[in-house]
Order: C-alpha cells, then structure tokens, then sequence
C-alpha cells in the first residue's frame, strides 16, 4: 500500500510537526512495545514511520493474535481468490480442516492456559508443514484450516499425513512438570475445476471429510476423491462466444450447430 507523501498537507511532505499532531497512542499500543521501537524516527522520517505504523496495523487485522496464524477474515479472502482461480485456470487446490481431537479434555482438565499452549504448538508444528504459498489459519476454536494452491490429488494424502504426524509428535509441557500430548483429525476437499463454486459450499465438503475422520476413531485423515469436473476443447470453445455479426464464415461449427437448433426450437412458437 503505497503512501502519498502529499497527503497531509496537500502541497508538502508530512512534517515532524504535523506528525506530532496525529493520534497514534491507540495504534502504537496494538503494535506493542517491542515493535514500536522498531519503527522509523519521526524526526528523521515521518512518512516512513507512518507507513510502517500502519504496515503493522494491516498485518494484525489479518492474524489471530493467539498463534500468530491467519485469521478468518484473511483466510475467507483467499478462498474466494483460489476458487476464482481455479475456475478461471482449471488448476488444482486442496483444503484441509484440521481439528484437536479431544481438546475440550485438555481445558477441562488442566486449564485454559494450557490449552493455550497446546493450540500455539500446534500451530507451531502445522506451520513447518506447509510451503510459503500455503495459507495456514486459525478457523475457531480448536479448528484450523489450510489452503495449499497446485497441490496435486497424487500428494494431498501425503501432506496431510506429514500434517499429523507432526503434531502427534509433539510433547507439549505443562506447568506441573508434565508432558502432554494431542493429534488431530483431518478433512480436505479440492476446489471443482471450471466450476464458480463458493466459500461455503468448499468448507462444508472439507468438514463433512473431517465428521468422517473423527466417527472413524480420531487422529486420521480422510479427502474427499477429487470431482471430476474437467472440460473438453469443444465445451471450452464454447465458453467464449463469436462476435455476433451478420457474417458467419469465420465462427466455428459448433457455434453454427448451437444457433441453428435455438432457431429450430423456436419454429412454431406464437
């Protein structure tokens, strides 16, 4: 997000003065501490520490702030971008949704800061899982969710189990002096190919995946087959209709085939 340097006085930079001037008390203390040492000097550069405030306040409102994961908010945007996506390129994407088994017990019996805790390394172990074009998130609760772009149906399987073996792995400390272990079952389902899905309908086929993994004994993965939703050229040709002119010698015979039988169908017709 590019910043005018005009955008406060109209005609000059930003000023130490001017910056003086703002109220930024509010947003420096969402930034915390530590990261508002970080920033620019506003006498040296006011502009700089402005944009660099406001840097930080966007990459919160896109992260939960407990495990540091994406948040709702920026996990629904990139649903809605790789369902375009993959409409639009016939491509594959894969969503996984993950959930800790068992994790009311873990609350009921040690606290909820325990299961703070626990939902934090989890989140840890998932993010040294996925590639940088992944997006991991906090979905609610003690459900997370992971879209993975270009994940071929012959490996989903195989991510998803590195998934949760990894969390099984874990060895999580208490207070008490204990250790403490989860696992997690795992739903996914992949986007329709050529197909203007939604939001809704992709998380409801990766759930349904994840109620089967969980009546089947927990710690588990089930995916959904991949629907086969392919297009032939002709179907693709067709997507993409002629220039209406009056002149047909160029269109296709599909094209020619589909206007003759919409006349036809409407011989007779008062």
């Amino acid at each position: 997000m590019a910043l005018n340097h005009r955008f406060v006085t109209g005609t000059n930079l930003l000023s130490p003065t001017a910056f003086q001037q703002l109220r930024l008390d509010g947003a420096l203390a969402l930034l915390g501490e530590e990261e508002s040492v970080s920033l620019p000097s506003a006498q040296t550069d006011a502009v700089a520490r402005l944009q660099a405030i406001i840097d930080g306040l966007c990459d919160l409102s896109l992260r939960d702030p407990l495990t540091g994961t994406a948040n709702r908010r920026h996990f629904d945007s990139v649903l809605d971008r790789e369902l375009d996506r993959v409409a639009r390129s016939g491509d594959v994407a894969l969503l996984l949704m993950i959930d800790i088994d068992h994790f009311k017990q873990v609350n009921d019996q040690y606290g909820h800061n325990v299961g703070d805790a626990v939902l934090q390394q989890v989140a840890q172990a998932l993010t040294g899982c996925v590639r940088p074009m992944d997006t991991l998130a906090r979905y609610g609760g003690e459900e997370f969710a992971i879209v993975l772009p270009a994940c071929q149906p012959a490996y989903g399987q195989n991510v998803a189990d590195r998934v949760r073996r990894a969390v099984e792995a874990l060895h999580i400390r208490i207070a008490s002096g204990h250790e403490i272990k989860v696992t997690v079952s795992i739903g996914g389902a992949y986007a329709l190919q050529w197909i203007r899905s939604t939001r809704k309908l992709w998380v409801e086929r990766a759930d349904q995946q994840l109620y089967v993994a969980k009546g089947a004994g927990r710690n588990r993965i089930e995916i959904e087959q991949q629907p086969d939703s392919t297009v032939t050229a002709e179907e693709k040709n067709l997507l993409f209709i002629p220039e209406l002119t009056a002149d047909t010698s160029t269109w296709s015979g599909d094209w020619i085939e589909v206007l003759a039988a919409s006349t036809d169908s409407a011989d007779g017709v008062n």
